[in-house]
This record gives C-alpha cells, sequence and structure tokens, in this order.
C-alpha cells in the first residue's frame, strides 16, 4: 500500500499530474489523498474589501472547493476506476504548505505528487511558486510532473549525488518501490573535478548499492563547473526519462532551490522529478 497526497488548485497542470500517477501506479495498491487549501483564496478573493464580508466570502469559497474537489473525483474515477486505488478528498482553509503537513503527518503519506507549475504557468520559470515551497519545506518526497508531459514508462533515470549525504533507508525503498516494477535503470551521476571517495563517500555509496538492489545501477563522474549544467546535459545526452534528487544540507538540490529568487533557477525540467527529502519518518 502507498498513501499519496495529491494538492491540487483544479489546473490543467495539476490534472496532468493527476493523470500522471493514475496511470503511474496502476498496478499497485494505492489511497490517494486530493487535497485543496484555499487560504491564499480567501485573502486574495476580489470581494474581500473590508472585513464584515470575510466570513461569507470564506463560506463561499469552501464550498467551491467542495464543489470542485466532488468533481475532480468524478473526473478520476471516470478516467480510472481502478480496483486497486482508495480516493479522499481534503478542502481545508489553510495555506498549502501547513495543510500538506498536517495530512503527510495524520496519514502517514508516502509521496507529494503535483505539477511542477499551477494556474500562475509562467513559461520562463522552472517551477511554480507553490510547487518550490513544497519542494523546499514539506518533509515527505515529491513527485512533480512537468506542463503537458504525457505519460511514458520510466526507462532511464539520472540520479546526482555527492555521496556526503547519509541516506535514509525509507527514501531509498520508496525509489526502488517506484522503479523497480519498470525495471528503470538508474545513472549516478557525480559532478566533480576528482575521482577518488573519500571512506565517508564510500561508506554511502555502497548503502546505496546494498538498499536499491533491483535495479541495475552504474556510475559516472563529470567534472563539469555548474551543477544544473552538468545535469541538463547529461539528461539530453542520454535520452534520461525520469530525474531523481535529495533535498538535504550540502545537497545538490540545496545548491539550485535555494536562490534568491524562483527564475534563477537554471535547472530545466521537462520530465518528471523525484524529490527525496532524506527523512527520519518510520
Amino acid at each position: 500500500m502507498i498513501k499519496i497526497l495529491v494538492p491540487t488548485d483544479f489546473s490543467d497542470n495539476a490534472m496532468n499530474a493527476i493523470a500522471y500517477a493514475l496511470e503511474f501506479f496502476k498496478y499497485q495498491k494505492t489511497e490517494f489523498y486530493f487535497m485543496h487549501a484555499y487560504e491564499a483564496e480567501v485573502y486574495n478573493h476580489k470581494d474581500l474589501v473590508n472585513r464584515t464580508d470575510f466570513s461569507a466570502i470564506v463560506e463561499s469559497v469552501k464550498q467551491q472547493s467542495e464543489e470542485n474537489l466532488a468533481n475532480l473525483l468524478a473526473k478520476v474515477k471516470e478516467i480510472s476506476p481502478n480496483p486497486r486505488f482508495t480516493y479522499f478528498t481534503i478542502s481545508a482553509y489553510n495555506s498549502l504548505l501547513d495543510q500538506s503537513d498536517i495530512i503527510v503527518d495524520s496519514k502517514n503519506i508516502d509521496l507529494v505528487v503535483m505539477g511542477t507549475k499551477g494556474k500562475s504557468n509562467h513559461s520562463h520559470l522552472t517551477f511554480g511558486s507553490n510547487t518550490l515551497q513544497v519542494l523546499k519545506y514539506v518533509q515527505c518526497p515529491v513527485l512533480a510532473i512537468p506542463q503537458n508531459y504525457s505519460y511514458e514508462k520510466p526507462k532511464h533515470a539520472l540520479f546526482p549525488t555527492n555521496y556526503l549525504i547519509p541516506y535514509k533507508r525509507r527514501e531509498l525503498k520508496l525509489l526502488c518501490d517506484l522503479l523497480s516494477p519498470y525495471r528503470t535503470k538508474i545513472d549516478m551521476l557525480y559532478v566533480s573535478k576528482i575521482n577518488k571517495l573519500s571512506f565517508r563517500q564510500e561508506d554511502n555509496k555502497a548503502f546505496i548499492e546494498e538498499t536499491i538492489c533491483e535495479n541495475k545501477i552504474s556510475y559516472h563522474t563529470t567534472d563539469s563547473k555548474k551543477i544544473e549544467t552538468a545535469i541538463n546535459t547529461y539528461v539530453t545526452d542520454n535520452n534520461i526519462d525520469f530525474l531523481i534528487l535529495v533535498n538535504t544540507q550540502h545537497s545538490y538540490l540545496e545548491n539550485i532551490l535555494f536562490q534568491s529568487t524562483i527564475d534563477k533557477i537554471s535547472l530545466k525540467i521537462s520530465i518528471p522529478l523525484l524529490v527525496l527529502q532524506n527523512l527520519r519518518r518510520e
């Protein structure tokens, strides 16, 4: 059983991510939690001009949220009447981050699935603001699906790493559970001018080999000066169709995501991105 949280703003990008997840997990017993957190919609509502209108607007947005979730659920059941799937809907007057954390903890969620962008869909940005916040701060692995990406079985995945991170078994087990049914080949990419690994790096590499035991793994090194350039180039040159990054201190993803503004991110995502959070959850 895998438990998946799917935040939605009811945009085409969100629906595309849902369609991908329904296809990706079609052979697994899965619980889907479709969530709409509408606090921002209340405060940005065009009719909110004074506090006397506040309660009425909250109720109006709540009703619309529940109606949209009901329509979404009907559409999902039509797309995928899969007996292995169980569906839940959650409408909450809360922020996306806070409500996501609540559900992740209370339901012991294994994975968050969402689009790389939402309604705003600014073409020059790699990630929408909501997706970026979830990638940075929600304490759960995230699978982000690019705009208009059509489902394909993942055949060749890229996992860039500096081998400095003591990976958590739960995170690597999730990766194995996701990709082993597809017999996905995984390339580990080390971006460094020095080929020799320290004892710490060798131990972490050995742990990866031990834990991701059902997929074929190969190891590569490149001396590119920029991590983003190395990843983008490797993805293009090797027909990579699934990207794996880890969000923790001293990781490649930390260097990429924690920049001053999201439009400075130079990592170009055109394939599904799995972000592991290196958690200590049991």
